[in-house]
């Protein structure tokens, strides 16, 4: 067998893993458990927090969501994966990448298409009844039933947050406890994430 002469430098292509899930479902805690296993995180949200500080806007809920529309309107729904490339491409040149708050058909189909059999979808699935209860009780924000509801729908009719679901490679039951999610997830990427032919 022939090796590569020793001049010539082996480059390793990292993998690209997309959380992505309901409110409520511990998309969250998933990110942090990759994290914690050595995967860089890309934050979808970031482009719209560096845009609320060039207009000197305030950061609240209001103005965050007013903003994200505002840059999709402008870029098309896959503008935060367009916006997100370059630091994805950053730290693929060191390692794995996982990314947060990938929510969009268009943003969906933008990573696919880029990195193809380097790409992984990860849904983190619990029932509405779960995720109501859990959104009801949290510290920052919590919401009624009636309006995660509300959300659910408004994400799944104007985000086309149901396509990347549907379209996911892995699926994590998170109906448990934090520690049963967290052990969930140290298996998947010790077993499979980076096993798909």
């Amino acid at each position: 067998m022939s090796h590569p002469p020793h001049h010539i430098k082996m480059i390793v292509m990292g993998i690209v893993v997309a959380v992505v899930g309901m409110p409520g479902s511990g998309k969250s805690e998933v990110v942090r458990v990759f994290e914690e296993q050595g995967f860089y995180r890309v934050y979808f949200g970031e482009p719209v927090f560096d845009r609320l500080k060039k207009e000197g806007l305030e950061v609240n809920e209001k103005n965050e969501r007013l903003i994200r529309e505002k840059m999709r309107e402008e870029g098309g729904m896959g503008i935060m994966a367009k916006l997100s490339i370059p630091k994805i491409e950053e730290f693929l040149e060191r390692g794995n990448v996982v990314v947060e708050s990938m929510y969009s058909w268009g943003e969906y189909k933008i990573l696919r298409k880029k990195y193809r059999d380097r790409f992984r979808v990860v849904a983190v699935y619990a029932s509405p009844k779960t995720r109501y209860s859990r959104l009801s009780i949290r510290n920052v924000r919590p919401l009624s039933f009636t309006e995660s509801e509300n959300r659910d729908y408004s994400q799944i009719e104007n985000l086309h947050t149901g396509g990347p679901i549907a379209m996911a490679d892995f699926i994590i039951i998170n109906e448990g406890t934090l520690g049963e999610l967290k052990k969930s997830t140290e298996e998947l990427i010790r077993n499979s994430i980076t096993n798909l032919s």
